[in-house]
């Protein structure tokens, strides 16, 4: 094959054949690269653009998280609060943010184990608001599940780089902390647009780290049969 090439380059055709060559393994490349961006990141890029449609839609308002309306029956809107937003720049905000977990993370679970809990954390910011905060009536916004992918991320990746791992996780705790004692941290209230909601990071957060944990130990536990 060698030999073809070196013949080619010195024909009056050659260079035109390799330089077709050279552009077509370019642009296989390439596709191979974005096959394989979109198959392990498609997850967080459906979840942004679902969420970029409820947005421009004008969804906001009837799948907030509603006190009223959950109490006469509409238990998704536990779950669908969370996909929608107060404006542009707080979805922005809010994919920014699972675009970051996602660069860290995700290769550290499966599709169905992100799934899983990505839906615990939605599921433990909407049961948390309503069971433990009878004063909200209405929310909206992904950051409290952001908490809870951030967290069952840096669990996972405690194995990988401990000290790393452990930073994050302390971080997080702290900012939480930070947010119980102190309220919002300085300027969150004014990127996204409106009030921001401590306690729906700290129950995304428990839910996102319960799931992670669960994950973790089931994963262990399957190893260990199979070193048995």
């Amino acid at each position: 094959m060698a030999s073809v090439l070196r013949r080619l380059s010195r024909s009056h055709v050659g260079q035109p054949c390799l330089n077709l060559i050279s552009c077509h393994c370019r642009d296989a490349i390439l596709q191979n690269s974005l096959h394989s961006l979109l198959r392990t990141y498609y997850l967080p890029l459906l979840l942004g653009l679902i969420s970029l449609l409820l947005q421009l839609g004008g969804y906001a308002d009837s799948l907030r998280f509603d006190r009223t309306a959950i109490g006469m029956g509409q238990w998704w809107l536990l779950l669908s609060g969370n996909f929608v937003h107060l404006g542009l720049s707080h979805w922005l905000m809010n994919m920014s943010g699972l675009a970051m977990i996602a660069l860290l993370f995700w290769r550290l679970y499966s599709l169905p184990q992100w799934l899983l809990i990505i839906t615990a954390s939605c599921a433990g910011v909407g049961l948390g608001l309503y069971y433990l905060n009878p004063e909200l009536r209405w929310y909206v916004g992904f950051s409290g599940a952001l908490h809870g992918l951030m967290i069952a991320g840096a669990l996972a990746d405690l194995r990988r780089y401990p000290l790393s791992g452990s930073v994050l996780l302390a971080l997080v705790i702290a900012k939480l902390g930070w947010e119980q004692v102190m309220g919002s941290v300085p300027g969150s209230a004014a990127m996204a647009g409106g009030h921001v909601v401590v306690d729906a990071h700290l129950y995304g957060a428990l839910s996102g780290a319960l799931c992670g944990l669960l994950l973790l130990l089931l994963k262990r536990a399957k190893n260990l049969h199979r070193a048995g």
